[in-house]
């Protein structure tokens, strides 16, 4: 249990907090607090902070002092508001919302009207001169009460007020009076005794603990865990606890509760961005049950609180030099800010934005480039839908998520899940998202909803994953407990009727929804990377220009060098147009497929000296001509070519077709002399464990003259390209190294060789040699290796496989998936770098390499060179350059940038 004491402060007021205090006051408290500071109309109240939730968490019982806090915070806002908590002839009301450091759908949703009981009810009533409101706000308090405090199925409340309206004859809530209303909260009260045992709390102190605690055990649950597995947010962090003063936009036509935006979250435009709805209260909005008005027309129907609102989205925007999301309320024309905070954006939005932050002064380049990510890049990246294909449209919405999303018709997010693990694209289709869909949403290539709209729930979550949505499709009548959705045939008459398991297009960025699977085309991201779009040009299209100026940025201060992995001349240009700067992974045994696969076959299996060296001469100009295309694709940039490296079982035929054919042949007395002799032959090389096997230095050492082949041809390429005025800069690795006396004995084959060819052509080659740290041995003694390479390359694959003992072949399909449900990976080491084990490995190399050799070359080709957070390990731990597939490169490219940036003073944007 963490140590308190009297001096620790578990309780903030508004007034006394700030926005660089989210680490204690979550993101909701410290927003609240500095719009306070800034003189912004905010409903006084009061923070629990994320230290209470850790010795709850910890505990299982709340500090002892966080009681008489509260009770002392309560006691000053009752003065302050001049009345008391649940006070019977006029209540105090108040809410109480979770807030961690990080905003994280799946924490306990709001609980609004806290202090309203049966004692109570009536002098809301009195005091606000409407019997109705006082009973819809009641029936409010026990529907969320009951579903996020006391977990009763919040379908039950669902059902039960859908009921009233169909016993009233209405579609709409705001249409049932004060009487149908006070029959819904008996109803409600009755489903709560029935479900939990006990009658609902009138005591409104108990509510408000009650309310406290559920908060802090939210951070522990399922939805929570799931969402900061998925963001790869902190487990410890804890969430903060807000109660603020109740402001009612449930009054009647004069109020009403709404969200905005200071720029378009889904594409960057400056506007007015967002939803309101007229006497509605708190989740109405981003619930998506009733659907909602553009922002704009709040200026028709309340001008003085639009106005006030435009200044205030204003004067936020200035202040956090950001795009913000607000929620407000309007009670009877006072406006009252809820919250603030940086927006989710899309990621066309985030890099448009970025860079209008920088033309308007706001932000500097290097606080640009942490307003993106490379996995936002990557985003952007992704096909769309081809505008001139034949499409089945079956209706529109509002194009909340960009993107193109293709997949069988779901309908709750247990099928979803179901189906997305077996291996089926899915597309999640709802009325309106909850909390309780997350997990659905995850697995999901995109999110359709009949209902809501660009603040929705569906909305929100879905920008902040990156997932397509199309929201408020209301002219899709969606029917989950039947499991189909029903769309108006061409004609208007007849009915398109889609069942679960149809295959659904829906385009994030147009808000179409299409019957079956449209085609793609590239991106015009990929397509300006590719050389065919000019970001620079003046027709360019203004996401091709933003990120453009953002690469730009990127490139200007990176350190580290991004090189490609690729095998052929093909992938080593395409790797140069997205920016490669060398090669830093020829795998050779990717050149021996095909046909040549029977000459490796022979090689392997010769039993003479002069059937090897038949093979080896019929593979030496085929070789040489794979280095001379590659050479020449990359010309004036380095690459690095491994020698052969596979495991020895790819190039021998399979034991058992084998063993089958000569049994047959003997069972059909036919000859069998060469079956037979090479299935003894395979036999005898048999491996029950491959990829520890005869493989990398290891085969190149027992097969002779095979390592010296390669050597001799990459060589005579590389002179072959310097005499027809090419400028190659070759680097030969050696692999699997695990001492250096493998390396020595490699080493002074390869020199004697790399000598004969410049003797013969007259050209100083400059040829590197080098090794690839790809076992826990090398790493460990690094410093003896680095006398006999002049670079090391990290192979973070295998040596992620050999530090865990895992194989990458395997472990997808057997433990994984339960090791990231249980929380033991946040994510999988193969796909980010294990700092704590691969990682300190890297380092301590990295280290030693450079002590015997300073002017050591240090690279990594693992796929880790892609992902964002491992480039930016890698920069720190000073590697020269990271490699990775080409269509990674752009991704390692931003990162490379955003590392440099953030170690001269840039924030880090999470």
């Amino acid at each position: 249990m963490p140590e308190t004491t009297s001096q620790q402060k578990f309780v903030y007021d508004f007034t006394e907090g700030n926005k660089d205090l989210k680490d204690l006051l979550g993101g909701k408290g410290a927003n609240l607090a500095e719009m306070t500071n800034l003189g912004l109309p905010v409903p006084p109240g009061f923070t629990i902070t994320t230290e209470a939730c850790k010795v709850y968490l910890d505990s299982g019982s709340e500090p002892t002092a966080l009681r008489d806090e509260v009770s002392a915070h309560l006691e000053a806002l009752e003065k302050r508001m001049g009345k008391k908590l649940g006070q019977a002839d006029d209540p105090l009301l108040v809410s109480v919302r979770s807030g961690a450091k990080f905003s994280m759908p799946g924490m306990m949703d709001t609980v609004l009207n806290i202090g309203l009981s049966d004692a109570s009810v009536a002098g809301l009533a009195a005091q606000a001169g409407d019997e109705r409101f006082a009973w819809d706000s009641y029936r409010r308090l026990i529907q969320m009460f009951g579903k996020t405090v006391l977990g009763v199925d919040g379908e039950l409340f669902e059902e039960a007020l859908d009921e009233a309206k169909r016993a009233k004859g209405v579609t709409t809530d705001v249409e049932l009076d004060a009487a149908d209303l006070k029959r819904l909260v008996e109803d409600f009260k009755a489903t709560v005794a029935k479900e939990t045992g006990r009658d609902f709390p009138q005591e409104p102190r108990e509510q408000m603990d009650l309310a406290i605690r559920a908060v802090f055990d939210s951070w522990n649950g399922d939805r929570a865990k799931l969402y900061r597995r998925q963001e790869r947010i902190p487990g410890d962090l804890g969430t903060a606890v807000n109660i603020c003063s109740m402001v009612f936009g449930n009054l009647g036509p004069d109020s009403g509760t709404g969200v905005a935006f200071t720029r378009d979250p889904a594409s960057g435009h400056q506007g007015v961005y967002g939803d309101y709805l007229q006497n509605a209260q708190g989740e109405d909005v981003v619930a998506g049950i009733r659907n909602t008005v553009p922002l704009a027309d709040l200026e028709r129907i309340d001008k003085a609180s639009y106005a006030q609102l435009m200044q205030i989205m204003e004067t936020l925007e200035t202040h956090y030099k950001d795009l913000c999301d607000i929620e407000f309320t309007i009670e009877r024309g006072k406006l009252w800010m809820l919250q603030t905070r940086v927006g989710k954006r899309t990621a066309g939005a985030a890099f448009r934005i970025a860079t209008q932050l920088v033309d308007q002064g706001l932000i500097d380049e290097a606080e640009a480039l942490q307003r993106v990510t490379g996995a936002q890049l990557a985003q952007l990246m992704f096909p769309r839908f081809d505008e001139k294909a034949k499409t089945d449209l079956l209706g529109r919405g509002i194009a909340a998520s960009p993107g193109a999303a293709v997949g069988k018709a779901v309908f709750d997010s247990y099928t979803a899940v179901k189906w997305s693990r077996s291996g089926e694209k899915v597309i999640l289709i709802r009325r309106e998202t909850n909390p309780d869909d997350l997990d659905g949403m995850i697995a999901s290539e995109g999110i359709l909803t009949s209902r809501g709209g660009k603040t929705s729930h569906a909305a929100v979550v879905a920008r902040g994953m990156g997932k397509t949505c199309v929201c408020g499709a209301e002219e899709l009548e969606v029917d989950t407990k039947r499991r189909r959705m029903t769309a108006n045939g061409p004609d208007g008459k007849q009915s398109i009727v889609i069942e679960e398991g149809e295959v659904v297009s829906i385009d994030g960025s147009t808000g179409k929804v299409y019957r079956g699977e449209v085609p793609v085309v590239p991106s015009p991201v990929v397509e300006y990377f590719e050389g065919r779009a000019d970001g620079a040009a003046e027709d360019a299209d203004e996401l091709v220009k933003a990120v453009h100026r953002v690469m730009t940025y990127a490139d200007g201060g990176r350190r580290l060098q991004v090189r490609a992995n690729a095998d052929n001349a093909e992938d080593a240009a395409r790797a140069r147009r997205f920016g490669a700067q060398g090669i830093g992974l020829c795998r050779t045994e990717h050149m021996f497929l095909g046909e040549r696969r029977e000459m490796v076959e022979r090689l392997i299996l010769a039993d003479h000296e002069d059937e090897r060296d038949e093979a080896l001469k019929a593979l030496l100009p085929l070789q040489k001509s794979d280095f001379v295309e590659l050479f020449e694709a990359m010309d004036g940039l380095p690459v690095t070519v491994r020698l052969l490296d596979p495991p020895l079982h790819e190039f021998l035929p399979d034991i058992t077709d084998l063993s089958v054919r000569v049994a047959l042949a003997e069972a059909r007395h036919e000859p069998h002399e060469n079956e037979l002799r090479l299935l003894q032959a395979v036999h005898k090389l048999h491996e029950q464990n491959p990829m520890l096997g005869l493989r990398g230095v290891r085969l190149g050492l027992v097969i002779p003259g095979l390592f010296a082949m390669q050597v001799r041809a990459i060589a005579e390429a590389a002179a072959e390209r310097r005499n027809a005025g090419g400028d190659p800069h070759a680097e030969i690795m050696i692999p699997l190294v695990g001492t250096v006396q493998e390396l020595e004995i490699v080493r002074e084959e390869a020199e004697r060789v790399i000598a004969e060819v410049e003797r013969a052509t007259g050209t100083d080659l400059g040829l590197t040699l080098g090794t690839m740290i790809e076992l826990p041995r090398a790493a460990l003694t690094a410093g003896q290796i680095a006398e006999a390479a002049e670079f090391f390359s990290f192979g973070t694959n295998d040596l992620t496989q050999t530090v865990w003992g895992f194989s990458r072949d395997d472990v997808e399909a057997s433990f994984f998936t339960a090791y990231l449900e249980k929380g033991i990976f946040g994510v999988s080491p193969f796909e980010t770098i294990d700092r704590d084990g691969v990682g300190s490995l890297v380092r301590a190399a990295a280290e030693a390499g450079r002590a015997t050799r300073p002017d050591l070359k240090l690279g990594v080709c693992g796929e880790h060179g892609g992902d964002p957070d491992s480039v930016h390990f890698f920069h720190e731990v000073g590697l020269d350059y990271v490699s990775c597939s080409p269509f990674r490169i752009p991704v390692a490219r931003l990162e490379a940038g955003r590392a440099a940036a953030l170690g001269k003073g840039g924030s880090d944007s999470r």
